[in-house]
């Protein structure tokens, strides 16, 4: 059926179809027939507008984060888009499936330069850099089909951001439309059978294997575990992998806990994720590297793997494990091995003590299945190496980007899409101020985030280098902050502080109980450092 609509309309619709009905964005002039729409689409779109683009992009981030879903970021074009760069980069370091819809100014003056409202010199060169999929709507007819490729881009292949641009006069205009067709759902792909059979005779004569995960595991959490079990592999999850196999599997092994095993490690499996901290940093030896990614680029970027399978892990790894036991490939049983490399790594950081205390009492607030948002902070970066993580999708960290800030707002987004998950944001007293208005935010949406801010007046991770690398040369990193109880509290959250992992406790639990956005401000020094273990 075809019908009249404006091209926010079509747009809406087509969002409509494929259920993408939360959006985390800001109005303003460019967007404005879009917001039109959503107001006439009444209560089928929970709308979250942010206090700026920032926070809506990296609200929508955290929620495809939490989810693995795709989530939607709408922001004005020019400053506006630019203002969300910093997330839709962390976006495609993560593999983040965000629909990044920006507003455009008229078509007719895109490229000219006549200092329109909100022009920038050639935006889609902007955007395509940091998006697998980028389009323009150029007619509300277009709009269906555009989203829906936009969709299929961040289902298929390797998940990133998919961006579109609906210019201002596209929006407005009025024509027939057909009804919208929601994209299907990705089938698995066709099984590399040839893969797999070297995998399989590569695996019947290891000795000890090792198995690295990172994002592109996420979803194979079961498999993952069944592999390593059946090989009695160790698992190795970074920033992006914690959680894939739980921290109580006695397989499970923290980056720096796993470097002991790397010099008799015969057979490296990469599953989802590069291994580029120990293939780049923990020496050259004679091993074999199995890898299947679902990006045919990342195979020879570290090292040409022996066996190389393209395709995704959800058809690849139950192929692989049938395959195992056919073959009857199993493992020689290593569970008084792992049981001293977690010993001997509980020894050994036994220095990060204050960053333990502080990440068990977070630990026991948040229960087994609650999300941890880490940040470019002391106790952020301890939780890398230090905190448990039993269940996929419930770490979710900033991965390579490095992105200051990223933490609180995020932590928003996932606490947003998963209402009834206990969601926590740890930040430092720099990082947090980069967003903090979005307590505004979360106060007027009723987003009942817990943040644990650690307030020690500085950028402290520069602070530290300064101090230790370049002989106390300490410039440009102490901070002067706000009164926190008096800031927190002014957007109508709540405010809460400690002083030691005791006072945190009670905190958290009353915190976690009143279901309230609440800031609980912990008053620390300097920290030992984790960098003794990178």
């Amino acid at each position: 059926m075809t019908k009249y609509q404006t091209g926010g309309e079509a747009v809406v619709a087509s969002l409509e179809a494929h259920e993408l009905t939360t959006v985390f964005g800001l109005p303003g002039v460019q967007n404005d027939w879009l917001y039109n729409a959503f107001y006439d689409a009444g209560d089928k779109f929970r709308i979250i507008h942010t206090r700026h683009e920032q926070g809506a992009a990296y609200m929508a981030l955290g929620a495809t984060m939490a989810t693995g879903t795709p989530s939607v970021c709408n922001v004005v074009p020019g400053p506006g888009a630019l203002n969300a760069g910093a997330a839709l980069a962390t976006a495609y370091g993560l593999n983040a499936k965000m629909l990044f819809l920006t507003g455009q100014i008229p078509q007719k003056l895109i490229g000219r330069e006549m200092g329109t409202l909100h022009e920038v010199p050639d935006q889609p060169g902007m955007l395509r850099s940091l998006s697998k999929f980028y389009d323009r709507v150029t007619h509300p007819a277009n709009a269906g089909a555009t989203i829906a490729a936009a969709v299929e881009a961040m289902n298929t292949g390797r998940p990133r951001p998919a961006t579109i641009e609906v210019p201002m006069d596209v929006l407005e205009q009025r024509a027939p439309v057909a009804d919208q067709t929601p994209v299907a759902a990705p089938a698995h792909d066709v099984v590399d059978e040839e893969g797999i059979e070297k995998a399989v005779s590569v695996l019947a004569g290891a000795a000890r294997p090792m198995i690295f995960v990172a994002n592109g595991a996420q979803d194979v959490s079961a498999e993952v575990t069944e592999l390593a079990e059946l090989l009695q592999a160790p698992v190795v999850g970074y920033r992006t992998g914690r959680g894939i196999v739980d921290s109580d599997n006695p397989l499970s092994c923290f980056l720096p806990e796993a470097k002991p095993l790397w010099g008799d490690t015969d057979v490296i499996i990469a599953l989802g994720g590069s291994a580029r901290s120990a293939l780049l940093g923990w020496g050259k030896g004679k091993r074999t590297l199995i890898r299947i990614d679902v990006d045919q680029t990342v195979h020879g970027r570290y090292g040409q793997p022996d066996v190389a399978i393209t395709g995704r892990l959800e058809s690849h790894l139950p192929a692989l494990l049938e395959a195992l036991r056919t073959k009857g490939v199993r493992g020689v049983e290593r569970t008084e091995e792992m049981a001293q490399i977690h010993a001997d790594w509980k020894e050994r950081s036994a220095v990060l003590d204050q960053q333990t205390a502080y990440l068990s009492v977070i630990r026991e607030a948040l229960g087994r299945d609650g999300i941890f948002v880490d940040e470019l902070t002391q106790i952020g970066f301890a939780s890398r190496i230090l905190l448990p993580v039993h269940t996929p999708r419930t770490f979710i960290s900033t991965g390579y980007m490095g992105t200051l800030g990223f933490g609180f707002p995020t932590a928003l987004g996932a606490k947003a899409a998963k209402p009834d998950t206990r969601v926590l944001s740890v930040t430092g007293d720099g990082g947090f101020m980069f967003a903090a208005t979005e307590l505004a935010t979360a106060v007027q949406h009723n987003i009942g985030l817990v943040t644990v801010l650690f307030n020690n007046g500085q950028y402290g991770n520069v602070q530290q280098m300064q101090r230790d690398l370049y002989g106390g040369r300490v410039i440009a990193t102490d901070l002067r902050n706000p009164n926190f109880e008096g800031f927190v509290t002014s957007f109508g959250a709540d405010y809460a502080h400690a002083s030691s992992p005791a006072e945190l406790a009670p905190a958290l639990d009353a915190a976690f109980r009143s279901g309230r956005p609440t800031v609980v401000e912990v008053t620390v020094g300097n920290m030992v450092s984790v960098d003794r273990f990178r």
